[in-house]
């Protein structure tokens, strides 16, 4: 395992380092080679990551193993919308992001605590849960990321960073539309089948988190319409992702802590 850690972490740290050096000299990138060796990586991590998330007794989804999923699928997904948006450069980001949560997820040491007895529908509801919560936070990190953009280019300061190295204002909005329908859907459907698994929301304590997940499906979905509709896009598709995602987030961190104080 230790050998499997160190190789997937020198990937994730020399293909970040080639694409700063890339971006820093404006050199190309060579799309395919990068694509390639971060799937490596990614296949490496879940190898590492598989046993100790599906173990003998349950899902163990601590801490550790949660911000080593999390960073996991922020990596796929980067590179699934890569193969279709021109935003590579944004792998400055996606690899450092994966190569922290790899560490944690390796290093980290926390009390065995499966979850035992979960039916197949409710383990599917966990693992796309933790995919939409995935997206969606790579949703906020381009909405910040767009916002910084626009306050820059009103400036006409366009030698920052974001700015002059990173892909155009028209590819990240683009891309933030289609982060937030991908997390829009697979939000739905974690929380259909979450429904339908769950049959005592009261009696499980999950009833804020079903409260805020709900608030956070409404604002996306708001915004979805306005921009089919009304064309939402630039600062205020950058704010409702924003609000839609924390109120994911106290649904999701804020649900852990109740369950603490009530047990």
């Amino acid at each position: 395992m230790l050998i499997i850690y160190l190789l997937t972490a020198l990937i994730y740290a020399i293909t970040g380092l080639t694409l700063y050096q890339k971006l820093i000299k404006q050199q190309p990138i060579n799309k395919t080679a990068v694509i390639l060796v971060l799937l490596l990586g990614a296949g490496l991590h879940g190898l590492l990551l598989y046993p100790q998330v599906i173990t003998l007794y349950g899902l163990n989804f601590n801490i550790f193993n949660s911000i080593s999923l999390i960073s996991l699928f922020f990596l796929v997904f980067f590179v699934l919308f890569s193969l279709y948006r021109p935003i590579l450069s944004l792998g400055i980001l996606a690899t450092p992001t994966a190569l922290i949560g790899l560490s944690m997820g390796y290093f980290g040491r926390a009390s065995y605590e499966p979850l035992t007895h979960l039916s197949p529908l409710l383990q599917i509801h966990i693992l796309l849960s933790f995919s939409a919560y995935c997206v969606l936070l790579m949703a906020t990190v381009q909405a910040v990321i767009l916002r910084l953009q626009i306050r820059e280019l009103k400036h006409k300061t366009i030698h920052r960073f974001w700015v002059s190295k990173l892909p155009s204002l028209q590819s990240m909005e683009s891309l933030l539309f289609d982060m937030i329908l991908v997390g829009f859907v697979i939000l739905s459907i974690a929380l259909g089948l979450g429904v339908v698994a769950t049959y005592n929301i009261m009696a499980q304590h999950i009833a804020h988190k079903l409260f805020f997940s709900l608030l956070s499906w409404l604002v996306f979905g708001i915004f979805i319409v306005g921009h089919y509709r009304q064309g939402w896009r630039g600062k205020r598709a950058a704010n409702f992702t924003i609000y839609g995602f924390i109120l994911l987030a106290i649904g999701f961190v804020g649900s852990k802590a109740v369950l603490t104080l009530l047990t």
